[in-house]
């Protein structure tokens, strides 16, 4: 445990002697001394009525939040993000298992592969709506309501899923699947937030990689699990039988995991981590305007030009996860199995590398550098991949696919991470929100484009649409200013600050105690 102020802490707890305060009827407590609101003091009869113990800076406890005195990092926060990271990787499989099989669910429902790419794009559609008001709804509730709200939500979808296993009912599993992405609204901007309010300075970049590692890892797991539960033959009451082992299977790890965030999710720790979540906390004020928190954050030029570069890797990553499928059996034939291991191998590589990056930024605090270098590696990957797809070899496709899911995935978590940085002391929770809306946006563009480019063109000049975004996404990301506000909050010195405010104090007092020892 780290106090802000141990002097100050050994001072409150010694009470001053009363004979050296009343030794001098005209002596006036000023109230820029360092004293704690629960010490009792004398003042004398000319003491000013707004001068008696009045609390100082961040040495205020609130009654109805943490203890701002105190900075130490709570037991719990580990198990509050290994629970977050679960669900969200639960919400991240259902995500992609349509689109892992494309192929047998246009055969089980008979419907078009646009039809299926719907279900993977209606989690990016719902989610610009929506954000503004979750965001909104974390801001008022708190941690724990969002995340209950979105594990029974997750959960819910599951279960309706279930009620689809017939090919006729290709509705009803569209309404599961919608449910399941407005549960994702609840989920995705969470990580910074999460790591902000329960972990360290030298811990939280480390925190929102694990935090986002779970997404990343249930899109891995949904690439390789329903290839494997449900093999592609053409009676369909067999296909209803697999489909419905892998919605058993799904409907009740999310219910397991909505008890367990019951159980183990809290609201916040009972004292702040970092001297930035406490000044955080000094400064959030219960009357600031939701919308006018936007309106600055939109004035914050390498805040936007982070929104839209952002948005241009996130939305091609999705891209390639929805049209993967398709672009693996158009040049290997009867490869659903191995396309799944494609696409696990591109999600195993980024939480590879958003691991190292979360580390990595713990320790050098090089959020410009490190970004502009992840972004210009992702772009290399992706062309090597556009070009090396159709050389009929599956191992040399797994190496480069991998080599770029390392760096296009690994980029996501720094995102956060730099936002929070460019943003503080803004709710991470709204920026987190802003950057997922470009990425949904962009994702929505990039999947629809791409598909048909790639049903009239072929799958090269497809990955070469892509491979132009992303190089405007790395110029523009050379651009960006590296204003790192929260490590500045975070490296300033508790006393530094207090002399600050003593000085403040002492010059708006001055002229009223002179006036009155004048009288």
């Amino acid at each position: 445990m780290v106090n802000e102020g141990p002097n100050q802490e050994e001072r409150d707890d010694t009470p001053a002697p009363e004979s050296a305060l009343q030794a001098d009827p005209s002596v006036s407590i000023h109230p820029s001394v360092s004293i704690n609101p629960s010490v009792s003091v004398h003042p004398s009869s000319s003491a000013h009525p707004s001068a008696l113990a009045q609390p100082s800076g961040l040495a205020h406890s609130s009654s109805s939040g943490p203890d701002l005195s105190v900075i130490k990092v709570s037991r719990r926060r580990w198990a509050v993000v290994l629970v977050f990271s679960c669900y969200s990787m639960c919400n991240a499989f259902q995500w992609i298992q349509y689109g892992s099989i494309n192929n047998i669910f246009m055969h089980f429902y008979g419907v078009s592969a646009f039809a299926i790419d719907w279900l993977s794009m209606c989690y990016m559609l719902t989610y610009i709506p929506l954000l503004l008001p979750v965001a909104w709804l974390l801001e008022k509730f708190g941690l724990r309501t969002i995340a209950l709200t979105g594990s029974a939500l997750n959960c819910l979808g599951a279960w309706v899923k279930l009620g689809s296993l017939r090919p006729h009912l290709f509705p009803v599993t569209v309404v599961g699947q919608v449910i399941c992405s407005v549960a994702q609204v609840f989920i995705l901007g969470m990580p910074s937030r999460i790591a902000s309010v329960w972990f360290g300075a030298n811990e939280v970049s480390t925190a929102c990689s694990v935090a986002v590692f779970g997404n990343q890892l249930g899109i891995a797991i949904g690439f390789l699990v329903p290839p494997v539960l449900v093999p592609n033959v053409e009676d369909r009451d067999k296909l209803a039988y697999h489909i419905s082992i892998m919605f058993y299977i799904i409907g009740g790890v999310a219910t397991l995991l909505l008890i367990l965030v019951f159980i183990v999710f809290k609201e916040k720790p009972k004292y702040p981590p970092s001297r930035a979540q406490s000044l955080s906390y000094a400064l959030t004020s219960p009357d600031a305007s939701y919308l006018g928190s936007i309106a600055q954050l939109f004035k914050n030029l390498n805040f936007v030009l982070l929104v839209i570069t952002y948005g241009l890797n996130a939305g091609a990553f999705y891209a390639l996860s929805t049209l993967l499928n398709r672009m693996v059996i158009w040049h290997y034939p009867g490869e659903e199995v191995n396309a799944g291991r494609i696409g696990l191998t591109i999600v195993i590589a980024g939480m590879l590398g958003a691991v190292i990056s979360g580390i990595w930024l713990d320790r050098s605090k090089t959020y410009k550098e490190t970004t502009l270098v992840v972004y210009i590696m992702t772009l290399v990957g992706m062309v090597v991949y556009t070009f090396t797809l159709n050389l009929g070899h599956l191992w040399v496709v797994f190496i480069t696919a991998g080599t770029m899911g390392f760096f296009m995935t690994g980029y996501l978590p720094l995102g956060f991470e730099f936002a929070a940085e460019l943003t503080y002391p803004e709710s991470e929770g709204i920026s987190s929100g802003l950057l997922n809306i470009s990425a949904q946006v962009f994702g929505i563009i990039f999947t629809i484009s791409q598909g048909q480019i790639i049903d009239n063109y072929g799958t090269k000049p497809g990955n070469i649409f892509l491979c132009l975004f992303l190089t405007l996404g790395a110029a523009l990301t050379a651009f960006i200013k590296p204003d790192l506000r929260r490590q500045k909050a975070n490296k300033e010195t508790p006393e530094n600050k207090l002399q600050e405010e003593e000085e403040e104090s002492n010059t708006s007092k001055v002229p009223t105690a002179v006036s009155e020892d004048h009288l």
